[in-house]
C-alpha cells in the first residue's frame, strides 16, 4: 500500500471517529438543550414537540421566582456543596498524604479498611447519623447535612494514586532542607497536584450538588436547597413543568461555571494520569 493510501486511510478513520464522537455528544447534550428549551416556551406551549422554543418567553422563570426564593436556594446549595467538597478534599488530601508518604505499622491494612468504607451502603450509616444529629440538635440545618459527609473514601483513593507516583526525590530534598511534613505538603506537594485536586474538586462538588436523599432526610419538610425546592412544582394536581425546568436549568449553571473555570486543570489531570 502506497504512503498516500495509508495517509488517506488514516484520515478516513479519524473522520469516522470524530463523527461517532459528534453523534454521542449530540445525544448527551440534547436532554440539556430540551430542558432549557422547555423553560423558554410560553406556558401554553410547554408540551410542544417543536425543537425550537418560539416565540421565546421568560414567564416560567418569573413564575418560579414568585413561588420559591431561587436566590436563597442557590446560595444555600452552593454553601452546602462547597463546604462538603472542601471538607472531603481536605480530609482526603491529609489522609492520602499520610498513607503515601509515611510508613507506620499496619499501614496497608488500615488503608484497605479505610477505602473499604466506600463499599458500605449509605443506608447502613443513615440511621446512626440521623440519631446523632438529632441528639446534637442539628436537624433542619445545613450543618446537619454537611458534617456527616466531610470525609470521603473516594477522595483518599484517588489522591493516594497520584501521591504514590509523586517523585520521592522532592520529598527527600524537602526533608533535607529542614521542612516539616506539614510544610512539605503545602509548599511542595499541593502546588504540583493542582490538576488532580481540581479534577477531584469538581467530582466532589457535583456529587454533593446532586445529593437529594440525605438533605431531604435531614431538612425534613424544609425546602432549603434547590434539590428540595424543586418539590414545590410537583403536587397532587400535576407538575408545573415550565417553572420546574427553569429552576432545574438554573441549578445546572454553577456546575457548568465551575467546570469552565477548572477545565484546563481537569484535562491536564486526565492527560497526566494516562501518561503515568
Amino acid at each position: 500500500m502506497s504512503e498516500q493510501a495509508v495517509g488517506d486511510h488514516g484520515r478516513l478513520r479519524t473522520v469516522r471517529a470524530h463523527g461517532v464522537l459528534a453523534v454521542l455528544s449530540a445525544l448527551c447534550v440534547f436532554p440539556i438543550y430540551w430542558l432549557y428549551a422547555t423553560s423558554l416556551r410560553r406556558p401554553g406551549d410547554v408540551y410542544s414537540l417543536s425543537p425550537l422554543p418560539w416565540p421565546l418567553s421568560v414567564l416560567s422563570y418569573t413564575d418560579a421566582a414568585r413561588q420559591v426564593d431561587v436566590a436563597h436556594l442557590l446560595f444555600n446549595t452552593l454553601a452546602m456543596a462547597g463546604l462538603i467538597a472542601v471538607g472531603q478534599l481536605l480530609t482526603g488530601l491529609l489522609a492520602a498524604y499520610a498513607f503515601a508518604a509515611w510508613n507506620f505499622p499496619l499501614k496497608r491494612l488500615l488503608y484497605i479498611a479505610f477505602v473499604g468504607t466506600w463499599l458500605v451502603p449509605f443506608q447502613v450509616t443513615m440511621l446512626p447519623n440521623y440519631v446523632l444529629l438529632m441528639q446534637l440538635g442539628l436537624l433542619n440545618t445545613l450543618m446537619g447535612v454537611v458534617v456527616p459527609t466531610l470525609c470521603s473514601a473516594l477522595g483518599v483513593l484517588l489522591l493516594r494514586q497520584h501521591l504514590e507516583s509523586f517523585p520521592r526525590e522532592l520529598l527527600e530534598a524537602s526533608a533535607m532542607d529542614g521542612r516539616s511534613s506539614w510544610t512539605t505538603l503545602w509548599t511542595v506537594v499541593v502546588p504540583n497536584m493542582r490538576s488532580a485536586l481540581s479534577a477531584l474538586a469538581v467530582v466532589l462538588f457535583v456529587n454533593a450538588w446532586n445529593e437529594y436523599f440525605w438533605p431531604a432526610m435531614v431538612m425534613q419538610r424544609s425546602n432549603a436547597v434547590l434539590q428540595l425546592g424543586l418539590r414545590s412544582f410537583m403536587g397532587t394536581e400535576g407538575t408545573d413543568w415550565g417553572p420546574l425546568m427553569a429552576v432545574s436549568g438554573l441549578a445546572c449553571l454553577p456546575v457548568f461555571a465551575l467546570y469552565l473555570v477548572l477545565q484546563r486543570n481537569i484535562v491536564n489531570a486526565f492527560v497526566r494520569s494516562g501518561i503515568k
